[in-house]
């Protein structure tokens, strides 16, 4: 979906939003796509309204548990989750893809709203698919 500012002649992609995961579904979320490796703890299946999973697209179990929500490290866990991502390019021209034809959200189960693999996904596939 591209967003059309008739002045200057101009379509931009939609960007991609984000949601927690614990947060109630909405139709303006369009395709819903879980960025983490595991299933949000507590989270029923059919409450989440998921259309798809990218479970291979989270950052590695290691990287996960030696970062730990910790803010002091969000700096280097970018850093290291972007090394990580260059090995998933398929993964990732798919979602830069699915980002450019359509609304989409990508879904995270962390208490933290801004600095988590799916906001780093975000600006990863922002700075490196030609959005």
């Amino acid at each position: 979906m591209f967003h059309c500012e008739l002045r200057k002649r101009v379509c931009l992609p939609t960007p991609i939003s984000l949601k927690r995961a614990y947060e109630k579904p909405s139709v303006e979320d369009g395709k819903r796509i879980l960025v983490e490796r595991l299933w949000p703890r507590g989270l029923k299946k059919e409450s989440a309204r998921i259309d798809e999973w990218f479970k291979d697209v989270a950052p590695s179990t290691e990287l996960r548990e030696w970062y730990s929500h910790d803010p002091a490290k969000w700096s280097e866990f970018k850093k290291r989750y972007w090394k990580e991502l260059e090995a998933k390019k398929d993964i990732v021209l798919r979602l830069g893809q699915e980002s450019r034809e359509s609304k989409v959200t990508f879904i995270f189960g962390s208490k933290e709203e801004k600095l988590n693999n799916a906001n780093a996904l975000k600006e990863y596939i922002e700075v490196h698919s030609n959005r």
